[in-house]
């Protein structure tokens, strides 16, 4: 045992204790932040136009602070970036993560000195707790690589400004800066595939322990890997490689081929980070969900799924919630967000602890005809479609056809398959029959012959990619939305079909 997994396993173990303990308290722990950010957030302008200083309860605030997306709140950050201080939170923030609003343009969210904490720590949990879960601290000392957007920063109002992942690049502890790929210099080119060309160049040879990126991303990383190896499976070329990191969507649809490309199964650490905070960790090997984070500077709040664009929708604290009910994640925290509705939704698996599952996005949906159907209902059925078929998926969306000439609208589904399944028909039809089962409005429109069966268009191979480069979206945090409620993406994509 090297020095720094030696010194890496008593840490853990605190660190995982102190998690540990924070899982009792969740609640308690909950209405203390809330109480914390009224305190501050009543001294800004933001809450002297909400006369925050007269909030007490959690009722009391959602009488005082309505719901806000990234439109309703741009007024404040313009305030920000003209320089004001103490719009949002105290002071000014540190950084602004910048991230691409699909119906806002480019976003800027705050990041605040007492925030940046959330995103470094929690990074640092997930790791610690997987140590002590496994056993295994033995790749603290490999290298590792974390795909991720530019460090480089540019200045908006005077404010530091990038990709959070580049953000967060620069507080890497000093300790695990030799260990980690690829160089600074690599890590600063923009142009994705040039970048991958030379992340390639500098792992391929060295003893690459841990990998961490959104999962489409790292499939494409292990696929150039592939190539420039003749062929070799990822395990060949890095023996040592024991845990991959990953977030940002889904992992289930994603994991047979990456795993395939790996040669081997290796353990996988799912995170739920974003540009408002980070939510929430694997904390365990064993147990189904996120262990949510609830003692890092986030008040959470609930609001039940088919209530999320009601002008008064119900809002619940922690304390209220149950299982099996789909809400969407709303956060107010120490960057100085406000009932801010961060476009996700979850799911609760666990009460005790609180674990929660990502099911999906808000705005990311199919209900052209009352339907409904979410994220996590295609994941499903996609994922148990391919195992009956063993079928290996690469990517996929979903959008609705309602201009038929004559036959009944369905749902297209835009699959690149690593092979297409030599019975395509006996796929369609697995795959429809598992979404029928898990959403009982769309077998209700199919009943009632309003919607005809989905319907699977292939794709070329590399089909997500050329479109996401042809949107100047390739590589960093980007990824395809699941679902659509239009053609465009739809459209766009059909110039890729086989």
């Amino acid at each position: 045992m090297k020095i720094k997994s030696f010194l890496a396993k008593p840490y853990a173990a605190i660190v995982h204790g102190r998690i540990r303990k924070s899982m009792n308290t969740a609640v308690a722990d909950q209405q203390a932040i809330l109480q914390q950010l009224l305190k501050t957030g009543s001294r800004t302008t933001f809450g002297k136009d909400h006369n925050l200083q007269d909030v007490k309860t959690h009722t009391e605030y959602t009488q005082a602070v309505p719901i806000r997306d990234y439109e309703a709140f741009k007024p404040y950050i313009e305030q920000i970036k003209t320089g004001q201080q103490n719009v949002l939170w105290k002071g000014k923030p540190i950084y602004f993560a910048k991230t691409s609003g699909t119906t806002s343009g480019v976003k800027y969210i705050p990041i605040t000195k007492d925030s940046i904490s959330n995103h470094i720590d929690t990074a640092r949990n997930a790791l610690l707790c997987y140590m002590v879960e496994s056993g295994n601290t033995a790749f603290a000392d490999g290298k590792m690589i974390f795909l991720s957007g530019s460090p480089v920063l540019e200045r908006v109002g005077g404010i530091p400004t990038g990709r959070l992942s580049g953000i967060v690049n620069h507080f890497i502890p000093g300790y695990l800066r030799g260990n980690q790929l690829p160089s600074y210099e690599t890590n600063c080119i923009e142009d994705w595939e040039e970048k991958l060309g030379r992340i390639v160049e500098e792992t391929i040879n060295k003893n690459m322990t841990l990998i961490s990126g959104i999962p489409p991303w790292v499939q494409m990383y292990f696929d150039w890997l592939t190539e420039r190896s003749d062929g070799k499976k990822i395990k060949e070329l890095f023996p040592n490689l024991q845990v991959i990191v990953h977030g940002g969507v889904n992992f289930e649809p994603y994991r047979s081929k990456l795993f395939e490309s790996l040669g081997k199964p290796i353990d996988t650490v799912e995170t739920f980070p974003a540009s408002e905070g980070f939510f929430a960790f694997q904390d365990t090997l064993d147990e189904e969900g996120l262990l949510l984070n609830t003692n890092s500077g986030i008040f959470f709040e609930f609001i039940p799924a088919g209530e999320v664009f009601s002008e008064n929708p119900t809002r619940l604290s922690l304390a209220d919630v149950k299982l099996g009910e789909n809400y969407a994640l709303i956060v107010n925290s120490n960057a100085g967000l406000w009932g801010y509705n961060i476009g996700d939704t979850i799911r609760f698996v666990s009460l005790e602890p609180y674990r929660i599952v990502v099911t999906g996005r808000t705005k990311h949906y199919i209900s052209a005809f009352g339907e409904h159907v979410i994220g996590e209902e295609v994941d499903h059925a996609m994922l148990l479609a391919a195992k009956e078929h063993n079928a290996h998926i690469i990517e996929f969306t979903v959008a609705p056809v309602i201009q038929t000439d004559g036959e009944l609208p369905y749902h297209e589904w835009l699959v690149s398959f690593e092979q297409v399944p030599d019975n395509l028909e006996a796929f369609r039809q697995t795959v429809d029959n598992h979404l029928r089962q898990k959403n009982i409005y769309y077998d209700d429109l199919i009943t009632g012959n309003i919607l005809q069966p989905l319907k699977i268009r292939p794709l070329q191979k590399n089909a997500f990619i050329e479109y996401m480069k042809s949107i100047g979206k390739l590589g960093g945090q980007n990824k395809v939305p699941r679902l659509s409620n239009d053609r465009k993406i739809a459209d766009d994509l059909i110039k890729f079909k086989l």
